[in-house]
This record gives C-alpha cells, structure tokens and sequence, in this order.
C-alpha cells in the first residue's frame, strides 16, 4: 500500500498520495500534452509575419486578421467544448482537438492564399480553446487536492514549453535557406506533435468526477485506485454529495446565479488581465517588436528564444511554489513586476533611450507573468466553479481570455510603431496601466485556494460571498 497524507479540507478529510503514481503521471503528462500544440500553435505565427507579409502583401489589418484568426478558432472552441465534454468526457473531447491540431497543420502547410491559411489557423484556434477549457479540467478532476495546483500547472508548464519549442523550431528552420516555403514548414511542423497527442489519448482512462457524474461508480472507484486514492469509498462519496447538492430536477445548474456570482466574476477578472498584459501580443508579434527596436532577422529570432527559455523557468519556478506560496501571492507580485517591466519598455519605446535594456525588460515581464499570471490562471479557473458546472465556469474563463486575446493581437500591429515614433509606446503604456487595476483587485477580491478539496472550495466562496 502506498503510504498517504491527509488534507485536512474542512468537513471532509480527502487522503491523497505522498507520490504520484505511474497511471496518475501518464494521464498528466498526455493532457498536458494539449498544452505544448497550444503553446507551439500560439507562438508559432511569430516568425512568419513578416515573410507572409511581404509575400501576400498584407496591409497592417490583414496581417492583425490573420494572427488573430486562431484567436476566433479559440474563443469559439472555449465556447463549444463544454457541453460535448459533460456528454462524452474529457478525454474522448481531447481526441477531437488533436485531429484538429493535425488538420491545422496539414492545411497550413499546403495552404495557397492567405483565407487558407486563415481557415487552417481558425481550425488549429479551435482546438486552442477546447483544449484549454477540457485540459485543466481533467487535470483538476484527477489530481488529489494536495497535488493539483502543480498538476494542473503542467498544462500550463507544456504551454510554454510548446512555445519555446516554436521559436526554436523557427530559428532552425529560418537557417535552412528554405526561400518562399519557408513558412509552410515553420507552421506545418506542428502535425508531428499533434499526431503523437491523438495516439497517446487512448491510452489514459476518463476522469473519475466525469463517470461519476454518468454513474459509472465502478470505473470511477477503479481509476480513483489507479491514480493512488487509498480511500476511494470515502473519496466517492465526497464527490457524490457534491453533485448531488448542485444538481436540480431540470439537469445541471446554471452558472449565472446569485450563488456563483462570486466564482463568475473572479474567473472573468483573471481571464480579462492574464491578456489585458499583453502577454500574447508578446508571443504573436516578438520578431516584428525586436525589429521595430532595432535588431536585424536572426537577432530578433534569437531573442525570442531567449525569452521562451526565461518562460519556461519561470513557470517551473511557479509550478514549484503554488501549493505553498499560493495562488494569490503569485498573482500580486508577479503583477508587481509586469507593471514595473511594462512601464520601462512604453519609457524605451517612446524616448528611443536607452534601447539596450529592451531584451532585458521583456525577459522581466515574461518571468514575472509566468509564475503569477501565468502559472495560476487555468489552475484557478479549473478549482473555483462547483463539479456539475465545472465545464461553464472553464468555458467562461477560456472563452474570456481568448476573447481579449483576439482583441490584443487584432489591433496591435494597427497602433505599434517603431521605437522613438510619436506614441510608439502607447500600448505598452496601456498594459502598465492594466497591471495597476489588476494589483488592486487581486488584493482585495481574490481568495486563497492552497491545498483545498474541489468539493470544499464552493463552500468556502459561498461563505465569504
């Protein structure tokens, strides 16, 4: 028998695994799989702007359409992955974004105009926004309380691999001397990742809070086993007395009640500012941001590697600390530090002094923002709603940041200029601004949900509400 600790959780005592088993780490690590293509298919686009640019010629609102076309797909996909999760399950859902990531690759890689490409990224985006409503919330339906904050974290952690691995990918290929095609083989590589997600789904079993809600209690109790459970009757019955508490004679409750006002408005806060940054505008325009300052091609691809590489530290160092820091001493100052950086970066844009300290300010923003914003976002979004509308309140939180997402990366290139320009640092300006707001609600809003069962964190919220 595996030794336990157990959580202590207010009425419920919920014994959780001092280790991870090897079922548990599997069905981790493929679900978090759809984390790297969100990542690698979020950041990918960078290094192609400026070839298809030129090569389609594209106006600056055509270039913003097409980047922001995967955002459609997501903020689309967040919205219609909800209802086919709770019908058919998590995992099985997730099958479905993996074809659609090998499609968008397919598609892009043979594309002959830019509405091709458009269509393909629009089908990739879909599979963006489903797979971040339905990853986080099979990672958060299988992790034990005392794990899941990091366990649901490596969704996030794949998230920014995948963008690392996108601009060293760029990088690589952009030195084979690959002329006009160059950009296919820079989006169309995402199909071998994407292939291996597709295989691997079905190999892990379906969340154990999903049969339970289908009744499915003995493959539930099995898979409750499996992944280290060492009371699984009493853990069964802590997850039944929540369905059955939220649940009505008219099927699943609805989100948008008095008693889930307080979780609503939190996730769509924390969805609004995790974009109201500019993190993504970052991660879609890097090489055309480096060459507005100054540097040449391979500098500009060279530092977008770097800052994926400080990415990836950082959210291993807030994957680390989540469950002992907590959820909001990361937000506050990882906010902290993103303003201060945003606000030196629109201070370079705008005088042209001191450009130098570029490559160096974004590297502070992108740390800062992964190990606050950006390792507690989908953890906090998958914890906070009730099990029976787990996948709205998910859906709400996905649909709210692809939405801004699309809205950033949409108008950037519309309002950036070069550095020194006349209002050159206004969007910068505007994300420093958005990083103070967001300092101010976090600290007096937020709540803590360190280490709390699933099953007690609705209670909690509805007391303090």
């Amino acid at each position: 028998m595996n030794p336990t600790q157990v959580t202590t959780t207010g009425d419920s005592e919920i014994a959780a695994p001092t280790r991870i088993t090897p079922a548990l780490a599997g069905a981790t690590a493929v679900a978090a799989l759809g984390g790297l293509l969100f990542g690698f298919d979020t950041a990918v686009i960078s290094g192609c702007q400026d070839q298809l640019k030129q090569l389609l010629s594209l106006s600056s609102g055509e270039q913003g359409f097409m980047t922001a076309s995967a955002l459609i797909g997501a903020a689309a996909g967040s919205l219609a992955a909800a209802k086919p999760g709770d019908l058919f399950g998590r995992r099985d859902c997730l099958k479905w974004t993996a074809a659609f990531y090998l499609l968008c690759a397919i598609g892009c890689a043979f594309a002959t105009d830019l509405w091709m490409i458009v269509a393909a990224r629009i089908l990739g985006g879909l599979a963006v926004g489903a797979s971040s409503v339905l990853g986080p919330m099979y990672l958060a339906e299988i992790a034990p309380a005392a794990w899941r904050g990091r366990l649901v974290a490596c969704f996030q952690m794949n998230i920014v691999l995948g963008v690392l691995v996108a601009y060293f990918s760029n990088y690589f290929i952009g030195k084979l001397g690959l002329g006009d095609h160059e950009w296919r083989w820079k989006l169309g590589v995402q199909a071998f990742p994407a292939l291996l997600f597709l295989i691997t789904l079905f190999f892990i079993p379906r969340s154990p809070r999903w049969l339970l809600m289908k009744g499915l209690r003995e493959e539930a109790a099995d898979t409750l086993t499996r992944f280290g459970a060492s009371e699984t009757d009493r853990q069964i019955a802590s997850i039944e007395r929540s369905l059955a508490s939220s649940q009505s004679s008219r099927g699943a409750p609805p989100l948008f009640t008095r008693q889930l006002r307080k979780p609503v408005l939190l996730a769509i806060a924390i969805a609004l500012f995790n974009q109201l940054g500019g993190i993504n505008a970052l991660w879609y325009y890097a090489d055309t941001i480096f060459a507005m300052a100054g540097f040449n091609k391979d500098a500009s691809a060279l530092q977008a590697v770097g800052l994926g590489t400080a990415n990836i530290f950082a959210t291993i160092l807030g994957m680390a600390i989540i469950d002992k820091v907590g959820r909001k001493a990361l937000l506050i100052w990882g906010t902290v530090g993103c303003g201060i950086a945003l606000a030196g970066v629109a201070w370079i844009f705008t005088t042209g002094a001191r450009p130098e300290l570029l490559a160096w300010l974004f590297g502070l923003f992108v740390v800062c923002h992964a190990f606050g914003q950006g390792a507690v976002i989908w953890v906090f979004i998958s914890e906070i709603f009730p099990t029976p509308v787990r996948s709205k309140g998910q859906t709400l939180g996905s649909f709210t940041h692809w939405f801004m997402a699309m809205l950033v990366s949409w108008s950037f290139p519309m309002v950036a200029r070069d550095i020194g320009e006349p209002f050159a640092g206004l969007p910068f300006g505007i994300f420093a601004a958005m990083m103070i707001l967001q300092l101010a609600i976090v600290g007096i809003f937020f709540p803590e949900t360190k280490q709390i069962a699933l099953e007690d964190i609705d209670e909690r919220l509805r007391e303090s509400h």
